[in-house]
């Protein structure tokens, strides 16, 4: 089973353009980041930047609207996540306690979709979809 961890850090939804991580994060995060692929679990993992370099489409009535940040009604956002393949929702909070991440840091925890998830309905309606989930750019 997958899950995606996800990283909230209280005060990133304020935080400047172009702000990155301390150095003195960096070096734990990427010894945990070793433990999960040592562990043959870690599926991906990636850190975000700021709201404040982003933007949000909404579609009020259909129709695409762009936004662009900071959000000043976010009161969590993203830090970065990471995915991770394993036998169980329990085993995904063990790994998430490992990690070391500061006071102000919340992981969240959320099992992905998977096909056989879903009725056999929704899941002919989505014939196809692993090949291009599968597909690289190139």
């Amino acid at each position: 089973m997958r899950y995606m961890m996800l990283m909230i850090p209280k005060g990133y939804e304020t935080a400047a353009p172009g702000t990155l991580p301390e150095a003195d994060a960096v070096g734990p995060m990427m010894r945990y980041n070793e433990e999960l692929q040592n562990a043959g679990i870690l599926v991906a993992a990636e850190g975000l930047h700021p709201p404040s370099m982003g933007a949000r489409v909404t579609f009020a009535n259909g129709v695409p609207e762009v936004t662009d940040g900071p959000f000043p009604e976010s009161k969590e956002v993203l830090g970065g996540y990471w995915i991770i393949d394993v036998a169980s929702r329990e085993e995904a909070i063990e790994w998430a306690k490992r990690c070391p991440a500061g006071p102000d840091e919340t992981i969240e925890i959320r099992k992905v979709m998977e096909m056989e998830d879903f009725p056999e309905d929704p899941q002919k309606a989505a014939e196809g979809f692993e090949a291009i989930q599968s597909k690289k750019p190139d």
